[in-house]
């Protein structure tokens, strides 16, 4: 910073409140609050934990095994989705007629999307309201 260096948190908040247009500062909440979220998932990269924990615990699974994952940011429902759906696909040539049994998917997805918390349970938990939980079984060894 070419003032003076920032010495707290909540030196870092002002400064990133104060460089928002007046208009844009009026809406939503505190706006320091996505610097500070980018700030923590970079710091303990978050995501690469994810991208790397999630290979391992489908390789743990056995058949019948499923693995729940609730993400309550979309960069990490975005990883979890990728993953998921590279193991539910097959990879077996589009051009041959059958599947043959190597190249099937060894994981099947429990549902086609991502589902979300009830009106009931955003009543009783509005914190629930950003969550998406995904999921997916072993099918074959």
């Amino acid at each position: 910073r070419a003032k003076a260096p920032l010495n707290s948190t909540t030196e870092l908040a002002t400064l990133v409140k104060e460089s928002i247009p007046a208009a844009t500062r009026r809406t939503g909440g505190n706006p320091a609050k996505r610097t500070f979220q980018a700030l923590r998932i970079e710091a303990n990269d978050e995501l690469g934990a994810i991208t790397r924990a999630l290979p391992d615990a489908l390789d743990l699974l056995m058949i019948g095994g499923r693995l729940v994952v609730m993400s309550f940011q979309s960069l990490e429902d975005r990883i979890v989705k990728e993953i998921f759906t590279q193991a539910s696909t097959s990879k077996s040539p589009r051009n041959l007629p059958v599947e043959l049994p190597e190249y099937a998917a060894k994981f099947s997805l429990v549902f086609r999307s991502s589902q979300t918390p009830s009106a009931e349970e955003l009543e009783s938990n509005p914190r629930s309201a950003s969550v998406r939980l995904r999921a997916i079984e072993r099918v074959a060894a």
